[in-house]
C-alpha cells in the first residue's frame, strides 16, 4: 500500500538489545516516530567493539576485520589499508539501479539494521550506531533503488546505500522530500559523518533488513485488508440476496481453522439485522446454496488470515535475530555464519503474495455476479441506470480483472529462483528482496480490487430499495457517499474508484462498519 511521503511524527521508539515489534517498525517507518538507542544497547555495543579491536592487531587473519570479503576473503589486509577497505566495500556495494524505493521501506530497513547493531553482536563502534539513530530522528532518508539485492549476504546493495549516507556520501531526501546530498544533509542537522573502522562496513550491509521491513509493513496492511475483505463479502452476500446461515459459528466449529471462524463471525456481524436478508428468509426462496464466491468467503479469507499470522511469527523470529557475518558471540568469539540467508523470510513473503491473489480473485468473482443479470437476482445489467445507453460498472470489473490477473503473476514465487554470484562463493541466494517488492505491489492491487467490490456492492444494495441494508452496511455506504454519488447515469468512473480505494486504504471503510458492529477481528 502506498502511504504519504511525510508521515506524521508520533512518539519515540527505543532500540535496545531486545527485539523490536512489528508495531515499532511501522511507527518509525510509516508514522515518523523518533528513535533513541537504549542504555543497554550502548553497553552491549561498546563491549563487542573491544573484542573486534583486540583482534585487529592479531597476526592471524580474521574475516571482515583484517581480510577481504566474499570470494576475496583470502587476502590479508594491512592495518593502514583497513579504513580504505571499509569505504571501498560500501561504495562498491552501493550499486543499486532503477526507481527509488519508498521512504517507509528505507526507514524500516535502517531501523532494523540499527536493531541488529544494538544487540552487541556486530562489533561496530557506538558512534556508528548513534549515527543511524540520528538519521532516522532527523527524517533523512537515503536514496535506495529497486534492484540490487539477491536476498543473501543480506540486502547488500540497499543497505550499502544507507551506509553510504552515514559516511556523508550519496543522495538523500529530507523529511519534506527534498533531494539533496548526504554531506549537506548531515551538516545541516549537526550529524558528523562516520569514518568506518574495522568490521563496520560489513556490519552495516549484512542483513535481511529490507525484506523484513517490507514483511512487517505487509503483515500490518493485510491484517486490515482481510477485515475489509469480510466487510465487502458481507455486502456482496447481502446485495445478491445470499444466505447468512452458512456463516453460523457451529458450522465453522466443525472445521476448527481459526482464521475461518473469525472471518465468518465478521460477516455475520456486518449482515446483522438486515431487512434485505430478512426479505428472503422464507421457504419461498428457491435457492438451496449460494455460489462458492459467497458461501466460501470465510474459508478463503480465513486461510489467508492464518497465513498472515504464520508470516508474523516468522517476522517475530527475525526481529529477535542478530543478522551479521561474522558475529561477535556472547563469549567473545568472532565467528562466520550463514544467518544472512533470507530463505525463512523469502518463503513467507511468497506465501503472502499467493493468498493476496486468491482473496482478490474471489472478490472479483463476487463483483462479476452483481453485473450479470442472469445471476444478480433482479438487478439491472451491469447495474446501469439505462442499460444499453449506460454501461454502469461494466468496465470497473474489467479493471478488477486486470489487477487480479497481475496478482496471479505476482504470486509466482521468487524464493525458488537463485542466480549464483561472487565467483560462485555465494552460489545459492533467496531472492527475498524481490519477493518483498512484488508483495508490496500485490497488497496495493488487493486494496484496489476490494475497493471496486465495495463500490459495486454499495450500488447493488441501494438498487434493492425500498428494502434497507444492515446497519453496518448502511454505515459503510454512507462513508462512501461522502465523496461518491449514488446510482444515476454514467459518470467519469475512475475518480470514484480512487475515492473508494482511499476509503479502504485509510481505514475509514473498516471504521464505518465497526462503528456499528464493534471491533472486527
Amino acid at each position: 500500500m502506498q502511504h504519504p511521503t511525510q508521515p506524521q511524527t508520533t512518539g519515540t521508539v527505543t532500540v535496545g538489545t531486545g527485539p523490536l515489534t512489528i508495531e515499532d517498525v511501522v511507527a518509525v517507518a510509516r508514522h515518523g516516530a523518533g528513535v533513541r538507542l537504549g542504555d543497554d544497547a550502548c553497553s552491549a555495543i561498546e563491549a563487542s567493539r573491544t573484542v573486534v579491536e583486540a583482534l585487529a592487531d592479531d597476526v592471524v587473519p580474521h574475516y571482515g576485520i583484517s581480510t577481504g570479503f566474499g570470494a576475496l576473503a583470502t587476502r590479508h589486509i594491512p592495518t593502514a589499508m583497513r579504513a580504505q577497505l571499509q569505504r571501498s566495500l560500501v561504495r562498491s556495494h552501493a550499486a543499486g539501479s532503477g526507481p527509488e524505493v519508498e521512504r517507509e521501506v528505507v526507514r524500516a530497513l535502517m531501523l532494523l539494521r540499527l536493531s541488529t547493531l544494538a544487540t552487541g553482536r556486530t562489533g561496530v563502534r557506538l558512534e556508528t550506531a548513534r549515527a543511524y539513530a540520528s538519521l532516522l530522528d532527523a527524517g533523512i532518508t537515503p536514496v535506495v533503488h529497486e534492484y540490487g539485492s539477491l536476498g543473501c549476504s543480506g540486502d547488500l546493495a540497499p543497505l550499502a546505500h544507507c551506509a553510504l549516507a552515514v559516511m556523508g556520501e550519496g543522495p538523500v531526501r529530507l523529511a519534506d522530500g527534498t533531494l539533496t546530498d548526504a554531506g549537506t544533509a548531515l551538516r545541516d542537522n549537526g550529524i558528523r559523518p562516520v569514518e568506518l573502522a574495522e568490521k563496520e562496513g560489513l556490519a552495516l550491509i549484512n542483513g535481511t533488513d529490507g525484506m523484513l521491513g517490507m514483511l512487517a509493513l505487509a503483515v500490518t496492511d493485510l491484517r486490515d485488508l482481510l477485515v475489509v475483505a469480510d466487510i465487502t463479502a458481507a455486502m456482496s452476500v447481502e446485495g445478491l440476496l445470499g444466505s447468512d446461515s452458512v456463516f453460523a459459528a457451529d458450522l465453522h466449529a466443525l472445521r476448527p481453522q481459526p482464521g475461518q471462524a473469525r472471518s465468518a463471525a465478521n460477516i455475520v456481524a456486518v449482515m446483522a439485522n438486515s431487512p434485505i436478508r430478512e426479505s428472503h428468509r422464507t421457504d419461498a426462496c428457491t435457492r438451496v446454496q449460494d455460489a462458492y464466491s459467497l458461501r466460501c468467503a470465510p474459508q478463503v479469507a480465513g486461510g489467508a488470515r492464518d497465513t498472515v499470522e504464520h508470516a508474523a511469527r516468522v517476522a517475530g523470529y527475525e526481529l529477535a535475530s542478530a543478522v551479521d557475518n561474522p558475529v561477535v558471540t556472547p563469549d567473545g568469539r568472532v565467528e562466520s555464519n550463514g544467518n544472512f540467508h533470507g530463505a525463512p523470510v523469502a518463503y513467507v513473503l511468497d506465501f503472502l503474495a499467493i493468498v493476496t491473489a486468491d482473496v482478490a480473485s474471489m472478490s472479483e468473482r463476487r463483483t462479476d455476479r452483481f453485473l450479470d443479470a442472469a445471476r444478480s437476482h433482479g438487478l439491472p445489467p451491469f447495474l446501469a441506470d439505462d442499460p444499453g445507453v449506460d454501461s454502469g460498472h461494466m468496465i470497473a470489473q474489467y479493471t478488477q480483472a486486470a489487477i487480479v490477473s497481475e496478482l496471479k503473476r505476482l504470486a509466482v514465487p521468487a524464493s525458488v529462483d537463485s542466480i549464483p554470484s561472487s565467483a560462485m562463493q555465494e552460489d545459492h541466494v533467496s531472492m527475498g528482496w524481490s519477493g518483498a517488492r512484488k508483495l508490496r505491489r500485490a497488497v496495493d492491487g488487493l486494496t484496489r480490487v476490494l475497493a471496486v467490490e465495495l463500490l459495486t456492492a454499495a450500488r447493488g444494495i441501494e438498487l434493492r430499495a425500498p428494502l434497507a441494508p444492515a446497519p453496518a452496511t448502511a454505515s459503510v455506504i454512507a462513508a462512501l457517499r461522502e465523496t461518491v454519488p449514488g446510482s444515476g447515469p454514467d459518470r467519469f468512473l475512475a475518480p470514484e474508484i480512487e475515492d473508494a480505494v482511499e476509503l479502504v486504504r485509510s481505514g475509514r471503510a473498516r471504521a464505518a462498519a465497526e462503528a456499528v458492529t464493534g471491533p472486527l477481528a
